[in-house]
């Protein structure tokens, strides 16, 4: 069976898990059936029989493996343990006594860095494994799983990232996976390592959370997802390459030695990802942060102005021909179709850096 071990001294869970019930790996045998005379319809109708038992099994098994998801210093967890759900039809919400709570929401504070003290864990979610669709997206990991081990050597490579992003996409993305929209948001970044879909090493949390959005209640929400990274290669920036250089490779980083960021290719975004836990948190000290590359306002750390009330402000001092394009964009971020930075870098060439610095000032001076 497969093991999740995530490489040395990069593991987001201290131990690698084993898919079993207890500390031994328990194999199942089939004995063979009783053989008596048949008919030739009965022969068919009992090979039939036989091989529907088998696949029947064997998908179990494979169930079994994908359920046991977490480990840490030697305990394991159940991950279709029930709990009671909440607003995430797709996910269900763990306890705050719950031990896989602790690991998922230690993992995020742990990347905060000097705002993990002023960061609020609001919820943290898992994906849920109840549906069969979603059974079937386990199981299927695990063999994707067990074929980058075959064509690796042994080691398949398996991390944990961040995924960024709005409610509404990261709601999105748990119930039906991947698809263009994510990949089209690097596409149009020069700044991004290759078009596809872009994470950051589980311990970086804060970059994640900086490029997120807050909901209407001044909550954010991270996606950690488990990635089967295979042999990477390295990407650099600005860089539009959209598939693997070479079979050799199987997915984009931006450093060898220590990498940060992770590209997994649209052609198997929904093969190698599988989306793990949902952290909704509040943090007054990253939210509404404005930052860009360079300049006045790239380096502005002061909690500010949210996107709604930028937007109504700007709206007073713009002509209409900037105002639809900031609003065009801002449509674009809502959908999922642009990243933040990106935003707000078309805001700083449309209304320019020192109108947004007064605006921001205004509005801090007015709180």
């Amino acid at each position: 069976m497969y093991n999740t071990k995530v490489g040395k001294g990069d593991s987001l869970f201290s131990k690698p898990c084993c898919f079993s019930t207890s500390q031994s790996i328990t194999v199942f045998t089939l004995k063979p059936p009783l053989h008596f005379p048949l008919s030739q319809e009965k022969k068919t109708n009992h090979l039939s029989l036989s091989l529907s038992l088998s696949l029947s099994l064997s998908l179990r098994l494979m169930m079994m493996a994908a359920q046991v998801e977490i480990v840490d210093n030697g305990e394991i967890i159940d991950s279709l343990s029930h709990h009671a759900s909440g607003d995430y039809s797709s996910t269900i919400l763990l306890r705050e006594e719950n031990h896989e709570y602790d690991v998922v929401k230690n993992c995020f504070l742990s990347g905060m860095g000097l705002h993990a003290a002023e960061t609020t864990v609001v919820s943290v979610r898992k994906t849920s494994a109840q549906r069969i669709t979603a059974k079937a997206k386990l199981a299927a990991s695990n063999v994707f799983a067990e074929a980058m081990k075959r064509k690796n050597g042994g080691d398949a490579n398996v991390r944990y990232g961040w995924y960024s992003g709005s409610k509404e996409e990261i709601e999105r993305i748990v119930s039906y996976g991947f698809s263009s929209s994510e990949v089209e948001k690097f596409e149009k970044d020069d700044r991004s390592h290759g078009v596809g879909v872009h994470f950051l090493h589980h311990t970086c949390s804060k970059a994640a959370a900086i490029l997120g959005e807050a909901d209407e209640e001044g909550i954010e929400h991270l996606l950690l997802c488990r990635l089967i990274l295979g042999k990477p290669e390295r990407i650099i920036v600005g860089s539009k390459q959209t598939y693997p250089s070479s079979s050799e490779y199987d997915c984009g980083v931006d450093n060898l030695e220590n990498p940060r960021k992770y590209v997994i290719w649209s052609c198997n975004m929904n093969s190698y990802i599988l989306p793990s836990h949902v952290v909704s948190f509040k943090s007054p000290t990253l939210r509404g942060l404005i930052r860009g590359g360079g300049g006045g306002l790239g380096r502005a750390r002061s909690p500010c102005v949210s996107f709604p009330i930028l937007m109504s402000i700007l709206s007073k001092s713009l002509d209409r021909p900037r105002m639809n394009v900031i609003l065009t964009t801002y449509v674009d971020f809502r959908k999922g179709k642009v990243r933040r930075e990106q935003l707000i870098r078309k805001m700083r060439e449309v209304v320019g850096d020192e109108l947004l610095l007064d605006i921001i000032k205004n509005h801090r001076n007015s709180d």
